[in-house]
């Protein structure tokens, strides 16, 4: 095997993680209820000093645990108070129709989920929208698409339950 093809085979093998703590799992569970806490608060949360808890969160940084931070947005306030699901089903399934199908669904910024999904239709696509005209101008935009054969849309009447992250809970 030559130096390169061994560089290489290092390089895509996995990197060891540590397993996660407790501490870790309380880390992890407060900054999803709240990721602008101050650390200092953090680890008063999680029972730690602030120098290591800082070099946790970093490790579960780099680690790929934490993906981002952000800030949970009211849609109403920002005229998105709507939001439908749409089944999608294409006219064949092909490597090529699926990549095309993704990159141009990707592209429209009303779409702000998109699934492939196993059973009767290929993608679940959820958008949100200000009002039925805004959605017909999307839900156009969604036909267009080349190999787009079929939709359904279920407008969201209440919301019963948000995702609020990951089912993590706090270890005493």
């Amino acid at each position: 095997m030559s130096t390169s093809s061994k560089n290489k085979a290092i390089s895509e093998t996995p990197a060891k993680h540590k397993a996660l703590d407790r501490i870790d799992l309380n880390i992890l569970a407060t900054l999803q209820r709240n990721g602008r806490i101050s650390n200092v608060n953090l680890a008063n949360e999680v029972g730690l000093s602030a120098s290591p808890c800082l070099d946790r969160v970093k490790r579960l940084e780099q680690d790929g645990y934490i993906e981002r931070y952000g800030a949970k947005l009211n849609a109403s306030k920002l005229k998105f108070g709507m939001s439908a699901f749409i089944q999608i089903t294409l006219d064949r399934t092909t490597s090529e129709l699926f990549d095309s199908f993704q990159k141009t669904i990707a592209d429209i910024e009303q779409v702000c989920e998109c699934h492939m999904v196993a059973g009767g239709f290929d993608y679940l696509v959820k958008i949100r929208i200000a009002d039925m005209e805004a959605y017909r101008q999307v839900l156009g935009m969604i036909v267009d698409i080349p190999g787009v054969a079929k939709n359904h849309t279920y407008v969201v009447i209440e919301e019963v339950k948000q995702d609020h992250g990951l089912p993590i809970k706090p270890i005493n």
